[in-house]
């Protein structure tokens, strides 16, 4: 088991501090089918076609 050395641990967090602050995400990324069927869904009630079209 390797322990992180000080030296490690310093650019580590050198690294973490330059990094931008980036907003959360508004939406599930990916290209999966329950990710596809999840924002078909959403956007199927967003249309305002209901629960019966969203069921499909």
């Amino acid at each position: 088991m390797s322990s992180r050395s000080d030296r490690n641990i310093e650019t580590r967090k050198k690294k973490k501090r330059r990094t931008l602050a980036r907003p959360k995400q508004t939406r599930v990324q990916g290209n999966t089918s329950g990710v596809r069927a999840r924002l078909r869904k959403q956007s199927l009630l967003r249309a305002g076609r209901g629960e019966a079209a969203a069921a499909q």
